[in-house]
C-alpha cells in the first residue's frame, strides 16, 4: 500500500453567472483538505475587497499576452471584454503533490484544458433550475456589484450561449437545492479520485498480491 500514490486531478466547474458554482466550490474547498483552487490571471479591474494573488492575479493586457506567448498559461479566454487565464506552474506543482485543483472557468477554457490534459480532467457543468431563478440570482447579486440593467441583460444573453455547451462536460448538476448540489459535486470528486488511471504503482501492487497467493 505504501507504494501507491495518486496524481491530483483537474476538477472543472463551469456554469453561467449566478448558477451557484462559486458557492459549491467554496463548500468543497472547506471540506477537502487536499483540494486547492486554481487562481486565474485577469486583465479586468480589481473589485472592492479583492486581493491580488488570492482572488485573481491582476495583470496588464500586455503582461497577459506575454504569459500566453511564453506558454505560461494552461488556458485563456476573453470574457466580457477582459482576458482570463490559468497560470501553468502552480497547477502542475499541486497535481504532482497529489492535490486536486478546482477550476472555475468557462467552456472555452475547458476545451483548451481537454486538448492538453484530458487524463487529468473531470468536468462538471452547473445549471440553474429555471430561467426565472437565474435572473433572480443575478438581480440579487447586482445590488452588491452595482451592475446596471444592461449588465444583467448581457449576462442573461451570455448565459444562453454558455448553457448550450453543457453536453461537452462529463457531468451535469442542476442546482435546485444548493446542499444537494454540493453533495453531488462531492460524490463526483470522490469517484474521480478512485479511477484506475489516477493511481500510480497499482500494477506493481496487484502483481505483488498475485505472487503471494
Amino acid at each position: 500500500m505504501s507504494e501507491l500514490s495518486r496524481r491530483g486531478l483537474m476538477y472543472v466547474m463551469s456554469s453561467p453567472s449566478g448558477a451557484g458554482k462559486t458557492t459549491i466550490t467554496r463548500a468543497l474547498l472547506k471540506t477537502n483538505r487536499d483540494v486547492t483552487i486554481s487562481i486565474s490571471a485577469t486583465t479586468r479591474p480589481r473589485r472592492a475587497g479583492e486581493v491580488h494573488g488570492q482572488d485573481y492575479f491582476f495583470v496588464t493586457t500586455e503582461d497577459f499576452r506575454d504569459m500566453v506567448d511564453s506558454g505560461e498559461m494552461l488556458e485563456h479566454a476573453k470574457v466580457f471584454d477582459h482576458y482570463y487565464g490559468t497560470p501553468r506552474s502552480p497547477v502542475e506543482k499541486a497535481l504532482s503533490a497529489g492535490k486536486d485543483v478546482i477550476f472555475d472557468i468557462d467552456w472555452q477554457g475547458t476545451q483548451q484544458l481537454r486538448e492538453m490534459a484530458r487524463e487529468d480532467l473531470a468536468t462538471v457543468f452547473i445549471l440553474p433550475p429555471s430561467r426565472a431563478d437565474l435572473e433572480k440570482r443575478l438581480r440579487t447579486r447586482s445590488q452588491d456589484t452595482l451592475e446596471s440593467e444592461a449588465d444583467i441583460r448581457g449576462r442573461m444573453s451570455k448565459a444562453a450561449d454558455e448553457m448550450s455547451h453543457y453536453s461537452e462536460y462529463d457531468y451535469v448538476i442542476i442546482n435546485n437545492d444548493v446542499e444537494e448540489a454540493i453533495r453531488k459535486a462531492q460524490l463526483i470528486l470522490d469517484a474521480e479520485r478512485l479511477k484506475r488511471r489516477r493511481i500510480a504503482g497499482l500494477s506493481n501492487f496487484v502483481r505483488g498480491l498475485k505472487e503471494g497467493i
